[in-house]
């Protein structure tokens, strides 16, 4: 069985439930990225446009870039005053080249890793910095870990253990190496764990795993199905479930480079 889609994003789950994602993002537009006014600025992967707008408010000239149709709808009809466009960070050009490209809990989707990287420099100016977070090696393995027995346990055997054709989680040098061998020059680099809450008191892995693991579910039937999400959830209350909270085990990548040519 070949994995058709590498995720099919519910716009509404994910702001509701998982907003996580772009709140943490907030430390990294204004500590790393600090946009200043009159920059021309990409956010790669934008999803709903928070952060997008979030750059916006320093004055610089952001334009939101994703790869999801219902992401890229949502965002124009939250923020109908910002540009965002619908491309893949594999293959997307600009007429004029940024200051600053933007990337958060992005460039973990993307497995054609090195295609991405050379896009990216192509469309920076030299002098330009890239400023990005992605989820990094080892990252969620313990619910990957709960989720694969459980696909195992219920007579999926096929769909275990493909986290790799969903995902890419580098470790700092290999990634790093990556920029330096397109010719980055990397500022800052680190790796490090950011165990994350939950929102669903009651149903946060279960959550979790449909919002970000749908291919992993492709062809289980419904009543398997719950099976599978609620066997995981339960294989992971004695680690991952502490007052009354849920918490996913991060790991995190976070680097700066810049485009020296």
């Amino acid at each position: 069985m070949a994995i058709t889609e590498k995720n099919t994003w519910n716009t509404s789950l994910y702001d509701k439930k998982h907003d996580f994602v772009f709140k943490y993002g907030e430390y990294l537009v204004q500590q790393l990225l600090t946009p200043q006014e009159g920059e021309r600025i990409l956010d790669i992967g934008c999803g709903t446009g928070y952060l997008t707008s979030l750059i916006a408010a320093s004055g610089a000239m952001v334009t939101g870039m994703d790869s999801s149709i219902d992401m890229i709808a949502k965002a124009r009809n939250e923020y109908p005053h910002l540009p965002f466009r619908l491309a893949s960070v594999t293959d997307f050009d600009f007429n004029e080249t940024f200051d600053a490209l933007f990337s958060n809990a992005v460039l973990h989707w993307v497995t054609e890793k090195e295609q991405a990287i050379q896009c990216m420099y192509k469309n920076l100016r030299p002098g330009g910095r890239l400023v990005l977070e992605m989820g990094g090696k080892g990252n969620v393995q313990l619910i990957m870990r709960a989720l694969n027995n459980a696909l195992k346990a219920f007579g999926y055997p096929q769909n275990a253990d493909r986290e790799h054709e969903i995902w890419y989680y580098p470790s700092l040098s290999e990634y790093t190496g990556l920029l330096e061998k397109q010719g980055f020059r990397v500022t800052y680099a680190a790796h490090y764990n950011r165990e994350t809450e939950l929102k669903d008191a009651a149903d946060g892995i279960r959550d979790w795993v449909q919002m970000f693991c749908g291919a992993l579910l492709e062809g289980v039937d419904a009543e398997a199905k719950e099976k599978i999400l609620e066997n995981a959830q339960e294989t992971l209350r004695l680690t991952q479930f502490r007052n009354q909270k849920w918490y996913a085990d991060y790991k995190r990548l976070r680097v700066v480079a810049i485009k020296e040519n």
